[in-house]
C-alpha cells in the first residue's frame, strides 16, 4: 500500500460504513504483538498520539482513519495529513471502534520501528539493529538519557517516556526485556511524547549502559537501597554552579543516564552494579516507596535543572 493518497481527498471516497470488513479486521489484529509482527506495522490511537505522529512523524504513517465529527473537530489533525499526502480514509463510528474501543474516532497506522520489522519479517535479532539505533543517538552527544531496565507494565513504560520528553531528555533506551514501545497502552500513555525524541529499544541493559559510558554520559541507578541522595546530590549541584567543572559520575551537572528498574522487584544486583554510583529519592513521609513515573520525574528533573 503507498504511503501517499494519490487519488485526491478523502471526502472524494465512498466512507467505510462495515465493521467487519477485512480492513478493519487487520487494524484491529494490531492489538496484538503477533499480529503487529506480522503486518510490520501497529496502531497509534485517539487524538492526541495521532496529532503528534501525523506532525513529527508524517513518513511513518500509512494510513489515517477518522470519522466525519472526528475530521470536524480536529480539523488540524486533517489539514497536516492532507499537507503530508496520508491516505486519509472516512469511516464511521461503528467501524472507528470496531478498530479500537480506544481510537475516540481517530487511528492512524505506522510502520513498526525498523528493528522489530526486521525481526518478524527475517528472523533476524533485534540486537545489532538496537545497537546502531543507540550508536546514532549517542553520536549526538547527548546530556541526559533514561534507560528503562526490564519495565514490563506499559502504563509505567509510556509515562516515563512522557515524562521523559518533559523533562527534555535527548533519548530513551528500552532496554532488556521491557515492553514494546509499539504496545497500543505504551502508545496512549506517552500522549504523543513517542514522537517528539529517539526511543530506542533492542538492546541489553549491559549494552546500554557500556555504550552510554563509552560516550562520556555517567550512568546513575535509581533506587531505594542507593548510598547516595538525591537532595545531597541537588545540593552540591547548585552550590558548585554552572561555571565550575562538572566533579565527577555523582554530579549532576555531567551528562548523565539514568537507570530505572521493573516497579515490582526494582533493579536487580548485577544491573545496580554496572551502575556508576545508585541513589535514593528521600521519602520523608510514610510512604513506603514511589511509583516508577514519580520516581523517573523527580530525577530526571533533578539532571534537568542542575544542566540549567
Amino acid at each position: 500500500m503507498s504511503r501517499t493518497a494519490p487519488d485526491g481527498p478523502a471526502a472524494a471516497r465512498p466512507p467505510m460504513t462495515n465493521p467487519h470488513a477485512d480492513r478493519v479486521k487487520a487494524v484491529r489484529a494490531l492489538a496484538t504483538r503477533s499480529g503487529r509482527r506480522r503486518a510490520g506495522r501497529y496502531a497509534v490511537e485517539g487524538p492526541q498520539a495521532v496529532r503528534e505522529v501525523v506532525r513529527w512523524a508524517p513518513r511513518t504513517v500509512r494510513d489515517l482513519y477518522l470519522t466525519d465529527d472526528a475530521a470536524d473537530r480536529y480539523a488540524e489533525i486533517l489539514a497536516d495529513a492532507e499537507a503530508a499526502r496520508l491516505h486519509v480514509h472516512r469511516g464511521d463510528a461503528a467501524v472507528l471502534d470496531a478498530m479500537s474501543p480506544d481510537a475516540q474516532g481517530v487511528l492512524a497506522v505506522a510502520d513498526l520501528p525498523e528493528a522489530a520489522r526486521a525481526g518478524a519479517r527475517d528472523e533476524v535479532p533485534v540486537g545489532p539493529l538496537g545497537a546502531e539505533a543507540l550508536a546514532a543517538v549517542l553520536a549526538a552527544r547527548p546530556r541526559l538519557v533514561a534507560v528503562l531496565a526490564q519495565v514490563r507494565d506499559p502504563g509505567n513504560a509510556g509515562t516515563v517516556i512522557r515524562v521523559a520528553d518533559a523533562a527534555g531528555a535527548d533519548a530513551v533506551v528500552v532496554a532488556g526485556d521491557s515492553v514494546e514501545t509499539t504496545n497500543p497502552k505504551v502508545v496512549r500513555s506517552t500522549a504523543g511524547s513517542l514522537f517528539h525524541l529517539p526511543v530506542v529499544s533492542g538492546v541489553s541493559v549491559a549494552d546500554a549502559v557500556d555504550a552510554l559510558r563509552a560516550a562520556g554520559l555517567a550512568v546513575l541507578a535509581a533506587d531505594g537501597t542507593g548510598d547516595l541522595d538525591l537532595d545531597d546530590l541537588q545540593d552540591a549541584a547548585a552550590v558548585a554552579g554552572a561555571g565550575a567543572p562538572a566533579g565527577g559520575p555523582a554530579d549532576l551537572r555531567s551528562p548523565t543516564a539514568w537507570l530505572f528498574g521493573n516497579e515490582a522487584w526494582g533493579l536487580p544486583p548485577e544491573d545496580r552494579d554496572r551502575a556508576d554510583a545508585v541513589v535514593r529519592v528521600p521519602l520523608r513521609g510514610r510512604a513506603e516507596s514511589l511509583n516508577l513515573g514519580t520516581a523517573a520525574a523527580v530525577c530526571l528533573y533533578a539532571s534537568s535543572r542542575a544542566h540549567r
